[in-house]
């Protein structure tokens, strides 16, 4: 599923091609995509509209319309945007099409059908449980801090999170905790300030370098739509590269399930979390006593 990066990626480069540009027409293949609302109240809603900004937020595309209203995207599994000359084969996973005064035809393309494009009356009403943007001003280190401090919970679960940090997925949490030397079964609770400061400093970093390289392809679904894939893949320290030695210590890095999401970890660089023996944590209960 495309994340934090590559939902950028998209935004940045359909930008330019939206707009100040008007929907002249409007059609709806796979009415699943537009959401509950039929596809007559879909199409009266857009045609006409023009488009004011393009934003991302968190995973989501938000293209607001002059007077209100916008389309809201999310990519999911399989979804892509083109925005092309007239005359552009889409192909037979197209789902909806746009057309624009400028010529050009904005198309949505998923293979799996899990993507979504809905027009909403109040895009902020619609995404308002999202936690804050790691890329933005309200997440500082010192904000991670107490955060983290105020919930105990195992990393990257947490870090997994929508409500509380936005954007990030299993690529870009894996990549982020092993940077910072941290397994993703730590309790965030036990991350003292120092270790807080590190990965808030990796989780900006990691997003801003995949951002420059246009977000990571490693399937054939994820392209941009200029129809390039993302080179941040042959970045990777830890994702997808269990068995393979370790970049920084060459130890193999190991594949486990965390929260059911497949999670890569250098045992070395990232050890393990140790767990309290029960003998133990009876003494410490006594000692309160």
């Amino acid at each position: 599923m495309p994340e934090l990066p590559e939902v950028e990626t998209v935004a940045r480069l359909i930008r330019p091609h939206l707009l100040g540009r008007t929907i002249t027409a409007a059609s709806v293949a796979w009415k699943r995509t537009i959401g509950a609302q039929s596809v007559a109240a879909f199409e009266r809603a857009v045609l006409g509209a023009r488009f004011e900004s393009v934003e991302r937020r968190a995973k989501y595309i938000v293209m607001n319309f002059h007077g209100g209203g916008a389309l809201v995207c999310h990519l999911r599994m399989t979804g892509r945007i083109h925005v092309e000359p007239a005359g552009w084969d889409p192909g037979k996973f197209a789902k909806v099409r746009l057309d624009l005064d400028s010529g050009r035809a904005f198309h949505f393309i998923d293979v799996r059908k899990f993507g979504r494009l809905e027009f909403v009356r109040d895009p902020a009403q619609k995404l308002a449980e999202l936690g804050p943007e790691p890329l933005g001003p309200e997440f500082t280190a010192a904000w991670f801090e107490r955060a983290l401090a105020e919930r105990s919970r195992a990393l990257k679960p947490l870090l997994l999170d929508q409500t509380f940090l936005a954007g990030l997925g299993n690529i870009y949490v894996d990549e982020s905790l092993h940077r910072a030397g941290l397994h993703p079964l730590a309790s965030s609770s036990s991350v003292d300030s120092a270790a807080a400061a590190r990965l808030h400093a990796e989780i900006r970093a990691v997003l801003a370098e995949a951002i420059e390289r246009e977000g990571s392809s490693f399937d054939v679904f994820y392209r941009t739509p200029e129809g390039n894939p993302g080179s941040f893949q042959h970045q990777f320290r830890v994702y997808g590269r269990g068995g393979e030695p370790c970049r920084a210590c060459g130890t193999p890095i190991e594949r486990s399930v965390v929260g059911q999401r497949g999670t890569h970890v250098c045992p070395k660089c990232q050890p393990r979390p140790r767990r309290r023996g029960r003998k133990a944590r009876r003494g410490s209960q006594r000692s309160k006593g």
